[in-house]
């Protein structure tokens, strides 16, 4: 299979100036070898700005005017919307029943046509109407626009810090897996990048060491609150983390939930579930991780209310006081 290089990864990068924040690193005063890339300081509040954008900018010409679609439980679909509007495109999501509220409600904000489905049709819904409207789909993560524009978050953090030694990111559809290790692996192979999913939505850990493509059926998948990465790998990003990635942890749910805990008050952070697994990785599992200068790639921010004031409260999202709906929400943008 063609995985994409670092050169595609820098050719991305060219695409995102006046469009996406160059997002900083910051150290944690609870870790002195631990550093975060808040990428949930983006305009849309998660990572997937980057992948997006580039995807639009290299759209046909001749196609890009009737505008593109998706399917994604959030994230993408604020970013694509974003980028679409950049560009003065028309935008469809289509989003699986049961998303989280906050996310629904920016991807509207952002001008795009929301199509509520079921969460086995948001793909199928996302195919027709690209039939039949002429609109290009731009996937959440299998395509090789997306994996390369995600990947530039790996050239800012070799750029901030060159001594790295360690690179904490999370994996759902694989594709910001994919395009961080290809960047980080072309300039520094020395530097290990590690995979960080929710123990209850761990398909790509069971890929990984199986050395075969597995599929959790959704079923599964529901179970964490980290709607974010409850997204199977596809063929082309299962490709890229055999070759590129060093390893995967999985973090459990209350891993997740005092690590968006720590976060939000320490680190003075908004932060989704699906933002906090890197976090988690390094405080409960850090001997399972190399050693080293580390940096957890906090990948969004669109999270509703309820279950940022559970974090900052230090209680579980699915407790009574908490009541937070993103536990409940269906596959991952």
């Amino acid at each position: 299979m063609d995985l994409v290089t670092v050169d595609d990864v820098r050719a991305a990068a060219g695409d995102l100036t006046g469009v996406v924040l160059r997002t900083p690193l910051l150290s944690c005063r609870w870790d002195d070898q631990l550093w975060l890339k808040p990428e949930s300081l983006q305009p849309v509040g998660s990572f997937k700005l980057r992948g997006a954008t580039h995807a639009v900018a290299r759209l046909d010409p001749a196609r890009r005017d009737r505008g593109v679609v998706t399917h994604s439980s959030g994230n993408h679909g604020q970013a694509l919307a974003y980028a679409a509007r950049a560009y003065g495109l028309p935008c469809t999501v289509v989003i699986p029943e049961g998303a989280p509220a906050a996310k629904v409600d920016q991807v509207r904000a952002l001008g795009a046509e929301v199509r509520m489905v079921a969460p086995a049709d948001r793909l199928s819904v996302a195919q027709e109407i690209a039939a039949e409207q002429g609109r290009t789909l731009v996937p959440p993560f299998d395509d090789r626009r997306i994996i390369a524009g995600q990947g530039t978050i790996g050239l800012e953090v070799l750029a901030d810090l060159p001594e790295l030694d360690v690179l904490l990111v999370p994996v759902g559809g694989g594709g910001l897996a994919s395009g961080v290790a290809t960047a980080v692996k072309g300039l520094r192979p020395e530097v290990r990048v590690v995979g960080v999913e929710p123990a209850l939505a761990a398909d790509a850990a069971e890929s990984l060491r199986s050395g075969e493509l597995r599929q959790w059926e959704p079923a599964r998948t529901y179970r964490t609150s980290a709607d974010g990465l409850r997204t199977n790998l596809s063929a082309l990003t299962f490709a890229h983390l055999r070759a590129r990635l060093d390893g995967i942890v999985t973090v459990g749910e209350d891993e997740i939930a005092a690590a968006m805990t720590r976060l939000v008050r320490d680190a003075r952070l908004v932060v989704e579930p699906s933002g906090a697994v890197t976090t988690a990785a390094r405080m409960f599992h850090a001997a399972e991780l190399p050693a080293g200068r580390t940096v957890a790639v906090v990948t969004g921010g669109n999270v509703d209310p309820d279950v940022l004031a559970a974090a900052a409260a230090g209680r579980s999202a699915d407790s009574p006081a908490a009541a937070g709906r993103s536990a409940d929400s269906p596959a991952a943008g």
